[in-house]
């Protein structure tokens, strides 16, 4: 709309623009309880869902999968009711909890937010209220009239005190009346109090309250639209009248609806608390105000071009706000800047300008205000000024110049002055501003009316200030108090507390207003006064919970000057309790006084720790001093001062003291415990230790060991490195320890630590030890176990004639390290003898691949053989074991070949990969026998055993080794066929084996290598020579392949399929093929079927049939020349097979070709083998 007139018009979202479906935008679905939330049911892909946008926050839209027929936010907060059938719930969205749930008897057709907490809800007979607190169930509140039966309900109201109710339906109108409008608008007004439903013709309708003129109280007010065929009115009348105001006079003023619109009609309307404006929204989207007062029209115009179906007061600035069909959430209000002004000029309705302007403080009207004002005052009509100043718009009138003007008008004997009426009118309207109240209260209290003032406060109708308060100070203190009070003068209410003794309010009151007055002098005060009352105020102004709120220091010096020292001890020690690092002066005094005064009771006081800020070195001097050497080790910093006591006090507990270098740095205790030690290392040495041990992470196991070594007490380094070494992960400590475990003749703790630790420095460990030179080697052979140093082990003890400790390792340690052992051995040229006895001790278990790779390497493998054969006389059978023996049987050409045939526990594919350089031959035994595919194929092709390699593949029956081996581009292929072929195929007795390889070959699409095969089983003498399947497959593929060797290939077999073969070889043409095939197998009409039919030669036919001079032949060979129209031959052939059998045919023909002679013969013949009529008459008409 481009004329906005004077409202303000605002879109403030487009529900398709938050991802709403159009299909989702009607007044089912769509809810709009107020200015904050819309709620919109959708069904997306089958889903149904419930969209909630905040109104404040568009961009963030809730969607939520819930199935409902309705729902509906609350005004204010994220609680949303929910309905589904008769089911009723509500939720609370932010805590994620349900609030209520009912089910209900009745269908629900309509239900609404009508307060923060209640719920209308409307079913087809009854209207229910639902409160969100509590456990109640919803309530009936009064039955449906029956004129809003069959109506679609459309809005349900309340007054904000719940006693006025109305129901809204719409329905199609029936009435043939003149004045009936297509669409019937009913509205049930429902009193609460009075139990009793009116019913009124109306489409929309609102309850609201106005506040008019003098009027005291407002007026509770029902206005309601209706359209009529011919016309539309909207009514605004009184409900609830109070007594004691006037009667409200009703009003019934035209809706105005353009020529355009005449099926339109009220849908909603919204009343303005502040401007006292009717919004009415009509179905085509027109926006009417109407005053509420007067029920004048104000404005209208078009805000939407589609139907606006849902509204909400929008409280943020008292409009109205609604959503169309279209999904537009749109708002109108009153433009307060424009509203007074468009009245005045465009309506012409100055009496109408001011009651907005008033009502509302609107500008607009100012100078009709002014002008009226001098007006009034002019005539002397001074109380009809004063309502006038008293009701201008935002105060214009309520000035100093105002009230001089009244103060300057005498007053008339008897009657009020005129500046007193000026105020009264003032009060009876509101309250007084500052100037006025201070004018006021001059003449008041002159006239020593003081409880006016007193009743005016109560009811707030004076503006309070200091100026007050000054003035009413000299007539009485405590109303005073309570001006300044109000006023919030602070310095004034603490002075009036003081002065009427009410010190007990002092602290709350400046509390309260944020107000901090002198204290100390308050305190100073009280003390003298009232030493008892002065400690508990002293009390309370440090025991505020923000802070102390007096200088501590100085009530220190207060109660000090008073020489009352315990108190003042008892008040810092409260005082003080939090603490605080500015505080540190008043703690360093607290303990000053009383080590000089009451030593015990500042160790008291130490002892619970309660301060840590005040002057440690001055109070530790002190402590020292008074004989409390344990508080001034724990407050002495100076490490001369801590050694001076440690060394020269004997006295002090140990346990005490360890726990006190926990409170040291570093270097302070590292250099204390060296001075411990510099002074009396016997005395010292186990508290020493005992705080290394405890501390040794904080002081660093590297420093602490050096302190031990540099006064060479390998015993306090040992039993310290002791506690610690567990627990630590640092390689020196471990090593360390081992050291000074070595050093003082701990072996069997060096052997626990290098057999238990995983953190030394190997390395560094076996030098050590070797150069040690330990009784027992134990510790080094485990640390050289542990870490694979084995060669050097065996080389050290070897070298160092400790043969006697090989032994001891392989035969007690670790019998797994064996191999290594013998290699080392080995390495230092050992005699055999002493190996092979070595070996032989040993009893635990060997891992013989190790062993064998140990020797093998060095070309020793025979030494074992002794060992291999004791443990196989055992009875093991571990693999490795004969893998071992195996290849010393080759190394040795000890009857190797029968070994690896025969004996199935060694592990082929190893002692194959071992004889391949040494002898091929017996690598395929090996590979063979443990099917090593890969090794085998790869074996053979490098030193071109293709014969064996055949051998295998026949024998494997492996399709796909085949496959691998038959590829195209295996350059071995031709020589692998020649071998299959001419070798191990004929060798093979066994039928699987050859159909294998037959498979194989196929499978390859090899044919003619095919046919070299085939041709070695079958046309050779062997066991597969009279193979049906055998035969039929080298017929095809001769077929298929290499034509020219068919018709050999049928000459020499016999056990083929027949019919099969000659059926392939007349589908490839082979037509003398297939009656060969036909005439060695003695089928002869499928052999003349190939003459005359494929052959196509009917002489052929003649001589075949003379040949074989059977009847069935020629009874063939006459059909094929009655084809042929050879009549006389085919009557000729038909005789000798004295065949009938075809005698319509050869009739037929005959006659037609004019044979008759010839075909009496055939007749003749027919009617000797049969007796058929056609036969009979076909001889009787040829003889005619």
């Amino acid at each position: 709309m481009a004329d906005t007139g004077p409202i303000v018009f605002a879109e403030h979202l487009s529900l398709p623009n938050v991802g709403i479906h159009a299909d989702s935008i009607s007044f089912a679905n769509v809810t709009l309880e107020s200015e904050n939330f819309v709620c919109v049911r959708e069904s997306i892909n089958g889903q149904n869902q419930v969209a909630i946008i905040d109104l404040n926050d568009v961009n963030n839209v809730m969607r939520r999968p819930i199935t409902a027929d309705s729902a509906i936010m609350n005004p204010i907060q994220k609680i949303i009711a929910l309905k589904s059938g008769r089911q009723l719930q509500i939720f609370n969205i932010e805590a994620k909890a349900k609030v209520k749930a009912h089910a209900i008897h009745d269908d629900v057709v309509f239900w609404k937010w009508i307060s923060n907490s209640l719920i209308g809800i409307v079913t087809n007979t009854a209207v229910y209220h639902w409160s969100i607190e509590g456990d109640s169930v919803p309530q009936k509140i009064f039955d449906r009239h029956s004129d809003l039966d069959r109506a679609q309900i459309i809005n349900y109201r309340s007054t904000p005190d719940g006693k006025w109710l109305f129901l809204v339906g719409i329905s199609n109108n029936t009435s043939t009346a003149a004045d009936a409008f297509r669409v019937k608008g009913n509205i049930q007004l429902y009193s609460v109090e009075r139990g009793i439903s009116q019913p009124i013709v109306g489409h929309a309708a609102a309850f609201a309250e106005l506040k008019v003129g003098d009027v005291a109280a407002p007026y509770k007010l029902f206005a309601f639209a209706n359209r009529t065929a011919t016309g539309a009115k909207l009514h605004i009348v009184e409900i609830d009248h109070n007594a004691a105001s006037p009667v409200f006079t009703k009003k019934a003023v035209d809706v105005f609806f353009p020529p355009e619109a005449t099926s339109d009609f009220p849908v909603a309307m919204q009343v303005s608390k502040r401007y006292g404006i009717i919004y009415l929204v009509t179905k085509y989207g027109f926006i009417h105000l109407y005053d509420l007062e007067t029920g004048a029209c104000i404005y209208m115009n078009r805000i939407s071009g589609d139907t606006i179906f849902v509204t909400s007061e929008y409280e943020a600035t008292s409009g109205i706000i609604g959503i169309n069909r279209k999904g537009q959430v749109l708002s109108v209000t009153a433009d307060e800047n424009t509203l007074v002004s468009y009245i005045l000029r465009t309506l012409n309705n100055a009496d109408l300008a001011l009651k907005m302007a008033t009502r509302a403080s609107l500008p607009g009207a100012d100078d009709l205000y002014l002008q009226q004002f001098h007006t009034l005052f002019s005539t002397g009509q001074y109380l009809e000024a004063a309502k006038c100043a008293a009701s201008s718009p935002r105060g214009i009138l309520r000035t100093p110049q105002t009230v001089e003007q009244f103060k300057q008008v005498p007053s008339q004997p008897g009657a009020l002055s005129p500046i007193l009426q000026y105020f009264s009118t003032l009060l009876e309207r509101g309250s007084l501003n500052k100037f006025e109240s201070l004018e006021l209260a001059r003449p008041v209290l002159a006239q020593n009316k003081k409880q006016l003032l007193e009743k005016w406060l109560k009811e707030n109708k004076l503006e309070c200030s200091e100026e007050l308060g000054d003035i009413v100070r000299l007539h009485d203190m405590n109303l005073a108090l309570s001006v300044y009070l109000r006023a919030n003068v602070p310095n004034k209410v603490v002075a009036c507390f003081a002065e009427t003794g009410q010190f007990d309010k002092i602290v709350l009151y400046a509390k309260k207003v944020n107000y901090t007055p002198d204290y100390a002098a308050l305190l100073q005060h009280i003390v003298r006064v009232n030493p008892e009352q002065g400690s508990q105020f002293a009390s309370s102004l440090i025991g505020d919970e923000s802070g102390p709120l007096v200088d501590i220091e100085r009530v220190t010096d207060i109660f000090m000057s008073q020489n009352l020292i315990q108190q003042a001890t008892s008040f810092l020690l409260d005082a003080l309790k939090d603490n605080k690092p500015e505080q540190a002066h008043l703690q360093t005094r607290l303990l000053e006084m009383n080590l000089v005064h009451a030593p015990q009771v500042a160790d008291a006081i130490l002892g619970n720790q309660m301060f840590t800020h005040y002057d440690r070195p001055r109070i530790a001097n002190l402590c020292e001093k008074a004989g409390l050497l344990q508080r001034a080790l724990d407050h002495y910093e100076d490490p001369a001062d801590i050694k001076r006591v440690i060394v020269q006090a004997s006295t002090l507990d140990q346990d005490w003291l360890v726990t006190y270098f926990g409170k040291l740095t570093v270097e302070q205790s590292l250099d204390i415990m060296r001075e411990m030690l510099k002074v009396n290392i016997r005395q010292h040495l186990q508290v020493v230790i005992k705080i290394a041990t405890k501390y040794s992470d904080l002081l660093g196991p590297v420093k602490l060991m050096e302190m031990f070594e540099q006064f060479k007490t390998y015993e306090g380094l040992y039993y310290y490195l002791g506690a610690v070494v567990n627990l630590s992960t640092d390689s020196e400590v471990h090593f360390k320890y081992i050291q000074a475990a070595t050093r003082t003749g701990q072996i069997r703790e060096v052997e626990r630590i290098c057999r238990e630790s995983n953190h030394y420095n190997a390395e560094k460990v076996k030098n050590f030890l070797k150069e040690a030179k330990l009784s027992d080697q134990l510790p080094l052979i485990i640390v050289c176990d542990r870490f694979d140093f084995v060669h050097d082990l065996v080389l050290y003890l070897y070298q160092n004639m400790m043969i006697q400790y090989i032994e001891v390792y392989v035969q007690k340690v670790n019998s797994s390290r064996t191999p290594q052992v013998i290699g080392g051995l080995l390495d230092v040229d050992c005699d055999e003898g002493v190996i092979k006895n070595l070996l032989m001790s040993v009893t635990g278990p060997i891992p013989i691949d190790e062993l064998v790779e140990e020797v093998e390497k060095r070309n020793r493998l025979k030494l074992i053989l002794p060992w291999l054969q004791s443990r196989i006389e055992a009875g093991q059978q571990d693999t490795p074991l004969y893998n071992a023996l195996a290849k010393i049987y080759i190394d040795t050409n000890n009857n190797a070949e029968a070994f690896l045939k025969d004996n199935n526990l060694y592990e082929p594919r190893v002692v194959g990969k071992y004889c391949e350089k040494r002898d091929p031959y017996l690598a395929y035994i090996a590979y063979a026998k443990g099917l090593c595919d890969d090794e085998l194929i790869n074996l053979t092709n490098n030193n071109s055993m293709f014969k064996y390699q055949a051998r295998y593949l026949v024998m494997r029956r492996q399709l796909d080794l085949w496959a691998q081996v038959l590829q195209a581009d295996n350059v071995h292929r031709r020589a692998l066929v020649d071998q299959v072929v001419s070798t191990a195929v004929p060798e093979s007795v066994n039928p699987d084996d050859v159909s294998a390889t037959v498979k194989a070959f196929m499978a390859a699409d090899l044919p003619h290598e095919l046919i070299e095969l085939l041709e070695k089983i079958v046309l050779e003498p062997s066991s597969f020579s009279d193979n049906r399947s055998l035969q039929n497959l080298l017929l095809l593929t001769a077929v298929r392949t290499d034509k020219g060797k068919v018709m050999n290939y049928i000459d020499r077999l016999s056990a083929y399929d027949v019919d099969e073969i000659a059926k392939i070889a007349i589908e490839h043409g082979l037509y003398e093929e297939a009656f060969r095939i036909y005439t060695k197998a003695e089928q002869h009409i499928d052999g003349m079927n190939v003459l005359v039919e494929h052959v196509v030669s009917i002489d052929r036919g003649v001589q075949y049939a003379n040949k074989l001079n059977l009847p069935e032949v020629w009874s063939r060979l006459g059909k094929a020349q009655l084809d042929g129209l050879r009549v006389k031959d085919a009557i000729e052939s038909y005789i000798k097979a004295e065949d009938p059998s075809n005698y319509a045919e050869v009739i037929e023909i005959a006659e037609h070709a004019g044979r008759e002679e010839e075909l009496i013969r055939y007749l003749q013949m027919a009617r000797k083998k049969a007796r058929e009529p056609q036969i009979d008459t076909s001889l009787a008409v040829s003889w005619g």
